[in-house]
This record gives structure tokens, C-alpha cells and sequence, in this order.
């Protein structure tokens, strides 16, 4: 995969997504609201790439697993190209989640105690129906999707040094390392010195936030390849593979990006200041990559431009303000 499957991506689903906008919330740093997109994250721009990408769909639709979000956007593109979704959720999956995907008129199975279990059902089910199998972040179609993200990010900001991306399975930081590796500046490195080049190409420094009870991309790094990891904590339901991607394995060891870890609280209060400060309702995942700012787990050099995506809003408002 390069930065050229991000462009086809980019020309396929133009219409059917949001540019979601950036906020500069304080000099050089900006907040890229992928929250206000359409289901609720950035999700949808993976699955409508995978599902026009696969030409005609089958009669029994798409089937995916998902914690939530990812359930919700293959829903709602589901709906939108006027096909059935099914949708396997783990037993994690917050009820406002499992609510918006009945609304969006998706069969909805919740099953297993984490996402991996959800998504063992759902690949059984996918071999006796027939239906195209979305997956949550491990396809090069979603990955490209969702770097379209990223391209935005580039041409809304102009060129920033840093992105700060939270990581699950790693497919949206992968799609984002993709999608910047063109980014205006990108020759320059990061104004700390910091990382060009790798993998994915030159381009600004990718900050991979993960909650230190679900190190997926930290473990997979150690080891080095993916490797299972125990899955708990706040942000479980949207950030809870039990391993990291295949694909974004490749994408993220790249020297370019930098793995970070934030705790429960760090994530909580980052969901909390988010509100009380900018009115911005983010669920614990959709919080993650502001957690790293606000705790310190990665602090900007003076004059570094920083994008941090806020990336998803389903969540229970009256939460907002409660532990």
C-alpha cells in the first residue's frame, strides 16, 4: 500500500463523507473533528471504500465486527447504498452504540466478551451467507479509507509537523501515516527534529496513542510483529483489539511514528476538558490523542505545528461531565 491508494480512496467516496473541520485551538495547534462525521467517526470513509471497491455487492449484503464504531459506519454506508448489514458486536459495546445501529436498520448480534470473540461469529457467518466481510481495520480498502483523513489534514492546516492519532487496531494511524506521506512539508521532518522518512515515505511524525491497558501497536513493536494483548480499560469498546493489524504492523514500524501510552484517567480527563473547554462531545476513544497532550505523554517543541484527531462521538452526553 501507498499514498496513491489513499488519492483512489479519496476519488471513490468523495460525496458519501464529510470533510470534517480543524479547529486551531490554540497557535500551531489544531484539532481535526473527525467526530462530526457521519456515524460518528471516521469509520464511514473505510467502509464506503471497501464496499465500492468490491464492485457488485452480494444479496446478502456486508457483514462486520465491530466494538461500535466501526458497526455504526458500515451501517450507515450499508444503508446509504441501499444493502443489508449485519453487524456482530462483543458484549463491551456501549448501549448507545447498539441503539444507533438498530436505528440505522442494521441485524445487530451482540456476542463474546471482546471484539476478537465478536469477530470469530462474524467471519462463521460471513462463509454461510456469502456476504462481504468489512473488517474493522485489518483490509488494505479500510485503510486506505480511513487515510483519507489524513489528506485533509494536509490540506486544511496547510503542513503541520506532528499528527496525534489514538490507536486500536491500528488501521486509522496507519491510513493516516499513508495519507501525509505527500503532506505539504513533508520533506522537512518535524520542527523537533523529528521523524521523516520509513516505510510510508517522508512526511510529518505520527504520535500512535494507545491506553496502557490495551497496548496493542506497543506490544507489537516489542515483539516484533503483532502479537495478542489483554483488553480493558474506559476507552475497551472502541479501542479494544486484542492485536494489531497486519497491515498496520508494516505501516506503523515505519521510523516515522512514535507510540505513546496514556492512562484511564489521563483519558478521562482529556473527555472532560474537551467539554468544558471547547464544548467538543468526544466518547474516552474519540479523547485518546488530546490525553497525550494533555497528560504529557508527548509535549510539542516550541513552534511545532500539531494536529490531534478527535475521532469519535458516540457517547452518552450526560457522561460528559461524570467519571
Amino acid at each position: 500500500m501507498d499514498y496513491s491508494d489513499v488519492l483512489a480512496a479519496a476519488s471513490r467516496i468523495d460525496g458519501l463523507v464529510l470533510r470534517t473541520p480543524v479547529l486551531e485551538v490554540s497557535p500551531g495547534v489544531f484539532f481535526k473533528l473527525e467526530l462530526l462525521q457521519h456515524s460518528g467517526s471516521f469509520k464511514v470513509r473505510g467502509a464506503f471504500n471497501r464496499m465500492l471497491s468490491a464492485g457488485e455487492l452480494p444479496p446478502s449484503g456486508v457483514i462486520a465486527a465491530s466494538g461500535g464504531n466501526h458497526g455504526l459506519a458500515v451501517a450507515h454506508a450499508a444503508r446509504e447504498l441501499g444493502v443489508r448489514a449485519e453487524i456482530f458486536v462483543p458484549e463491551v459495546t456501549s448501549p448507545v452504540k447498539v441503539a444507533g445501529l438498530a436505528a440505522l436498520g442494521a441485524h445487530v448480534t451482540q456476542t463474546g466478551a471482546i471484539y476478537s470473540e465478536a469477530a470469530e461469529a462474524a467471519a462463521k457467518r460471513a462463509a454461510e451467507t456469502g456476504a462481504l466481510s468489512v473488517h474493522a481495520y485489518d483490509q488494505a480498502e479500510v485503510v486506505a479509507g480511513q487515510g483519507t483523513t489524513g489528506l485533509e489534514i494536509a490540506e486544511q492546516t496547510g503542513g503541520v509537523d506532528t499528527v496525534v492519532v489514538a490507536v486500536g487496531g491500528g488501521g486509522f494511524a496507519a491510513g493516516i501515516t499513508l495519507g501525509t506521506s505527500a503532506a505539504p512539508g513533508a520533506e522537512s521532518g518535524s520542527a523537533s527534529g523529528g521523524a521523516s522518512g520509513g516505510g510510508a515515505g517522508a512526511g510529518p511524525r505520527i504520535v500512535a496513542v494507545e491506553p496502557e491497558r490495551i497496548p496493542t501497536l506497543r506490544e507489537a513493536l516489542r515483539a516484533g510483529h503483532p502479537v495478542p494483548v489483554e483488553v480493558s480499560g474506559v476507552a475497551a469498546d472502541a479501542l479494544g483489539a486484542t492485536k494489531l493489524g497486519a497491515i498496520a504492523f508494516e505501516i506503523l514500524s515505519s521510523p516515522r511514528v512514535e507510540s505513546v501510552l496514556v492512562s484511564d484517567e489521563a483519558i478521562v480527563e482529556a473527555r472532560r476538558t474537551l467539554w468544558a473547554r471547547h464544548r467538543v462531545a468526544a466518547e474516552p476513544a474519540g479523547a485518546t490523542a488530546y490525553a497525550a497532550l494533555l497528560a504529557g505523554a508527548y509535549s510539542p517543541a516550541p513552534g511545532e505545528r500539531v494536529a490531534v484527531v478527535l475521532c469519535g462521538s458516540n457517547t452518552d452526553p450526560g457522561t460528559l461531565t461524570t467519571p
